[in-house]
């Protein structure tokens, strides 16, 4: 199903950006982070926010970040803190950060760095918190390592505990959490995606042959991943069995570069694009969940319904999230800086 927009638009970033964050930790409303990516202006953390008639998106700050953002991550326990990675000098640098006390104001003072995630000799990749509430354990991936953090936010301090290498595999890129074991994370890279087990830090079953762009975790469904793939498009997998995928979904005509499952509706997912689209899926998986859902074997690529196609962007998405305190609500943020916000209740009563 092909549709435009009839979404809430933020028309507040001045900048180029890819990077969205929903605040998960503010229960009162649907707010979300977004953060800038110019080269020769000042960078921008925006903090946004929905009215409480539902009718626009209003900006509740503006702090100034002093360098690219290329990931942004909010706080799952803390309204206030989220962390970056940004570039720093000739490399790459991660912080976490403090929004300061509000007061009323929208042009805020500036951001309190909280520590620095200092220690990475690769180029860093991307900050992982633990995704369900309150955690004192932070993850940072380089392209050659992965490090897991004791965070003290008290004393703003962090102090790695353990690291991973990467041995021979190229580039990781990125990974998530696995919200059912907080001792197992999934990191992905130019050419394969595998399991860690943080306790050991060693890496186990794997997706080989696949360049994977992103991953996440069903929040619902234990032992459930989808990834984004250059080559298959979108793919549901099963932990346990790595051998075919359950589900195969299009993707998109470019590059699909960001996955999400919805927080509270596990069958629904978000998908977005360097082909300037957002794509709502129906993806059921199988009551058993070992067989992959195809009579021969095979993954089965047309039976997932597409429920709809969010078109109206001129540039290529790279960041999408649900709303934890309305998961019938997405915002998307293209690369030219607008943020839009869409509602999926249309689509619920397919589920």
């Amino acid at each position: 199903m092909q549709g435009g927009s009839s979404g809430i638009v933020y028309g507040g970033l001045k900048y180029q950006a890819r990077c969205i964050a929903d605040v998960r930790a503010d229960a009162s409303s649907t707010t979300f982070l977004a953060g800038t990516l110019s080269l020769k202006e000042e960078n921008e953390v925006h903090l946004i926010r929905l009215s409480p008639a539902e009718s626009e998106l209003v900006c509740d700050g503006v702090f100034y970040h002093p360098n690219e953002i290329w990931d942004l991550k909010s706080c799952p326990f803390d309204h206030r803190v989220f962390s970056t990675v940004y570039t720093s000098g000739e490399g790459f640098g991660a912080s976490v950060w403090k929004i300061p006390e509000l007061n009323g104001q929208s042009n805020s003072p500036q951001l309190e760095q909280l520590f620095e995630l200092s220690g990475h000799t690769g180029k860093i990749r991307r900050v992982i918190w633990w995704p369900l509430g309150k955690h004192d354990k932070l993850i940072s991936i380089d392209d050659r390592n992965i490090f897991l953090w004791n965070v003290d936010m008290s004393n703003k301090s962090a102090k790695v505990i353990s690291q991973g290498s990467a041995d021979m595999l190229p580039n990781l890129s990125g990974g998530a959490w696995d919200p059912h074991n907080h001792n197992s994370i999934a990191s992905i890279s130019d050419s394969s995606l595998h399991l860690w087990d943080l306790r050991s830090m060693e890496k186990s079953s794997a997706i080989e042959h696949a360049h994977i762009r992103d991953v996440d975790y069903n929040p619902k469904k234990q032992h459930v991943i989808a990834t984004t793939e250059d080559d298959f498009g979108i793919r549901l997998w099963d932990l346990r069995m790595f051998k075919l995928p359950l589900k195969d979904l299009p993707g998109h005509s470019h590059w699909t570069w960001a996955i999400q499952h919805n927080p509270e509706y596990d069958e629904l997912l978000l998908s977005a694009g360097t082909d300037s689209t957002v794509n709502l899926w129906l993806a059921k998986v199988s009551n058993n969940d070992s067989e992959p859902d195809s009579p021969s074997g095979s993954p089965n690529r047309q039976e997932e319904p597409l429920l709809n196609s969010y078109t109206d962007y001129e540039d290529s998405i790279y960041g999408i999230a649900w709303s934890s305190h309305d998961p019938s609500l997405f915002a998307s943020l293209s690369y030219d800086g607008r943020v839009v916000l869409e509602s999926v209740k249309p689509y619920l009563q397919r589920k």
